[in-house]
C-alpha cells in the first residue's frame, strides 16, 4: 500500500469497509510489519565496528603468534585461531565459563584496570598431561585443580601473556603483569555485573580434540585508548616514516616554486590632478603611523604582517604575525 494515498483511492476504501466488501483484519495483512531491534539500555553497546575490527585483527595475529608458542612448550603441532570477538557483560562471561576453570587476572599498561584470561580445563588437563609425560590422549572428568597443576599452567599462561606485547605492540606498547590467579569464576569480583566487556574466544586444536581460550577485555580498561582502536589511525601510525618522507620532499618541491610577495606600507587618496604633479621629493600621507605594522601579501593574498626596514643597502620586511587563513578581519 502506498505511503499516500489520493482522495479517490481514499474514498473507494471507505466505501469498501461501509459496504462490508472489505474487513479491517484484511488491511493489516497488507501492511508490512515494521522491524525492530531491541535494544538493552543496561548493557549499550559502548564498542563500536572499528573498535571490534581492530580488536579482531590484534587478537588474529596473537592467535598465530600463540600457536608457535604452544607448539614448541609441548611439542606437539597446535593450531590456535579466533572464533569470535563480541560485547558482552561481564556477567554473561562470568556465566558462560565452566567452574573450575583457571583464570588469570592480569594488568597491561597503559591500559587500566584488570583483564581476564580464562584457560578452559580441558585444555588445561591437556597441557598438564603432556608435560607430565603422557599422550594427551585420554579423557578427562572435572576435578579441583591442584597446587601442582596451577603452577603447571601459570608458566604457560605467564607465556601466553607475555606474547600480547607482541600482539599489540603495532597499536600500542604494553607491559602484561600477572596480578593472580583463580579457579572459581563466581569468587572473581573485578567489575560490576553489568559492565561492557570485549569477549575475545579461541579455539585450540591439540591432538584430536578442541578447546577453547577466552580473553576478557573490560570497557574501561581500554577507554583512554580508544582513539588508537581504529583501523586508519593504526595503519598511519605504521606508515609514519613514509608520512614523514613525503612531507620532506614536498617541502622541498614547495621552495622552488616562485610566488609574488608584497608589502604595503599604507593607502591614500591622490586626485588625477595631484597625481600627475607629482615630482621628486614629495611626500604623500598613508593612513598608516610609520610606528604601525604592514600588511605582506602573497600572490595577492594578504597572510603576514611585518615591520618595514633596511639590510644593508637594501629594503626588508620582517615578519611579525601570521594571519589564520580562517579568519576574515585580522585585529
Amino acid at each position: 500500500m502506498p505511503d499516500v494515498l489520493s482522495q479517490s483511492e481514499i474514498d473507494a476504501l471507505l466505501s469498501a469497509l461501509s459496504s462490508g466488501e472489505l474487513q479491517p483484519d484484511e488491511l493489516s495483512k497488507d501492511e508490512e510489519k515494521q522491524k525492530v531491534k531491541l535494544y538493552d539500555f543496561r548493557s549499550p553497546q559502548k564498542f563500536s565496528k572499528d573498535h571490534i575490527r581492530t580488536l579482531e585483527l590484534i587478537h588474529d595475529n596473537y592467535g598465530r603468534i600463540i600457536s608457535n608458542y604452544l607448539t614448541a612448550q609441548v611439542r606437539t603441532n597446535v593450531k590456535v585461531k579466533i572464533e569470535s570477538i563480541e560485547q558482552v557483560t561481564y556477567e554473561e562471561f562470568i556465566h558462560s565459563i565452566s567452574n573450575p576453570t583457571i583464570l588469570t587476572i592480569f594488568k597491561m599498561p597503559p591500559l587500566s584496570g584488570s583483564i581476564l584470561f580464562e584457560t578452559n580445563p580441558e585444555f588445561v588437563y591437556k597441557v598438564i598431561d603432556i608435560l607430565l609425560g603422557g599422550s594427551g590422549a585420554g579423557k578427562y572428568t572435572t576435578r579441583e585443580f591442584t597446587d601442582i597443576d596451577k603452577n603447571i599452567i601459570m608458566k604457560i599462561n605467564q607465556g601466553l601473556i607475555d606474547n600480547l606485547k607482541l600482539a599489540w605492540s603495532d597499536v600500542i606498547d604494553v607491559e602484561p603483569e600477572i596480578e593472580g590467579l583463580e579457579t572459581n569464576p563466581a569468587l572473581n569480583q573485578t567489575l560490576a555485573p553489568h559492565e561492557p566487556v570485549a569477549l575475545i574466544t579461541f579455539s585450540v586444536e591439540l591432538g584430536d580434540s578442541s578447546s577453547y581460550i577466552n580473553i576478557c577485555i573490560p570497557y574501561l580498561s581500554i577507554e583512554k585508548v580508544l582513539d588508537k582502536l581504529v583501523v586508519q589511525y593504526w595503519y598511519q601510525e605504521n606508515d609514519e616514516d613514509i608520512v614523514s618522507d613525503s612531507r620532506e620532499k614536498l617541502k622541498q618541491r614547495l621552495n622552488v616554486v616562485e610566488v609574488t610577495m608584497e608589502a604595503t606600507l599604507g593607502i591614500t587618496d591622490v586626485t588625477v590632478d595631484d597625481f600627475l604633479k607629482l615630482s621628486i621629493g614629495d611626500v604623500i600621507s598613508l593612513d598608516n603611523k610609520c610606528s604601525d605594522p604592514v600588511s605582506i601579501s602573497i600572490d595577492g593574498n594578504v597572510h603576514y604582517v611585518g615591520k618595514p626596514g633596511v639590510i644593508g643597502k637594501n629594503m626588508a620586511v620582517q615578519i611579525l604575525d601570521i594571519i589564520d587563513k580562517d579568519v576574515e578581519n585580522y585585529e
